[in-house]
């Protein structure tokens, strides 16, 4: 039998009791083996996905481990159903302490939302921009952020031109455009946060390649299948090995005080160039409110900004 993702993470004595958590795109893959974690530590933990019934079931599953449990559903696709998710978020919970930001894929076909965005860059990053931005102030103080990019990141440039078209669209590029927009928000949201004095931490992680977390059927040709059959090679990735990643930023005693790192094995690690570059960073922040149309979240003004000068947040376990 396999180990509990708690385990692995090292954080099966961390008492959860009490913690308010919304872990998106926790229907199914690592989301849903993350969100049963955290239930089993305790926490009430608001479950987000697309469909219904599949909610339902990790509600029941959640709901036996006597914790508190909820089901709220959106597609990210779509800014409303977002910004319906917030609300719903806001009013059942009385403050969040965790928020993961998972939902998201590799999506084989290109095109534009009704925001005028390419999907995969909308889906993926996007919206996670919106509901964090849209859940800052309902964040109490300690939570923490962790959101789920990808080392696919590392073949990867800002473009945000690329991002208001589908030309010349490829799946695997698209999506690790979005993965290093993801390191960049996640490291951007860290460094705004610190420079208005909360207490809330970002972070980025890569889960590793894993085959049973459905991402497969997404790739084009006969690689569904390989990557499938991969479940049986020692070494590779599991979904319990990818809700670790999540649990350890999560909940982790030794990453409470870390922000704006990129961790890969429960450790922060350095990730490409492109995503330490805090000009992009910045340029990715206030583009991804114009895509948006709303007033620049955690907007500097006047404010100096704070550095380590390797395009990291201080921090580190």
């Amino acid at each position: 039998m396999s180990e509990l993702p708690e385990t692995i993470a090292g954080v099966s004595d961390v008492d959860c009791t009490g913690l308010q958590a919304l872990v998106t795109g926790s229907t199914s893959g690592i989301g849903r083996a993350a969100a049963l974690a955290l239930g089993r530590l305790g926490a009430d933990v608001v479950v987000h996905g697309r469909d219904p019934r599949a909610g339902a079931e990790v509600v029941e599953e959640l709901s036996r481990t006597g914790g508190d449990a909820t089901f709220v559903q959106a597609d990210f696709a779509d800014l409303d159903a977002v910004r319906a998710l917030a609300v719903a978020v806001r009013e059942e919970t009385e403050g969040l302490d965790l928020l993961v930001n998972n939902a998201g894929g590799l999506f084989r076909n290109g095109g534009l939302t009704d925001a005028g965005v390419e999907y995969t860059f909308h889906v993926n990053h996007l919206s996670p921009y919106l509901l964090t931005t849209e859940l800052l102030s309902h964040l109490r103080e300690g939570a923490r952020i962790v959101t789920t990019a990808s080392d696919a990141h590392k073949g990867a440039s800002l473009n945000l031109d690329r991002v208001r078209g589908a030309d010349r669209y490829t799946g695997f590029n698209a999506y690790s455009h979005s993965k290093l927009a993801n390191v960049l928000f996640a490291t951007e949201l860290a460094r705004r946060l610190d420079a208005t004095g909360r207490e809330v931490t970002s972070n980025s992680i890569h889960p590793g390649a894993i085959p049973g977390s459905g991402f497969s059927r997404f790739l084009p040709g006969p690689l569904p299948g390989l990557f499938q059959r991969l479940e049986a090679v020692p070494g590779v990735t599991s979904v319990a090995d990818g809700a670790a990643e999540i649990l350890f930023v999560a909940v982790s005693p030794r990453a409470a005080e870390v922000s704006g790192r990129y961790f890969t094995n429960q450790r922060p690690r350095t990730p490409s160039k492109a995503a330490r570059d805090s000009e992009a960073s910045r340029r990715l922040w206030s583009e991804s409110a114009t895509l948006l149309d709303i007033e620049e979240p955690l907007a500097e003004r006047d404010r100096q900004p704070v550095s380590t000068g390797d395009g990291t947040a201080p921090g580190d376990v």
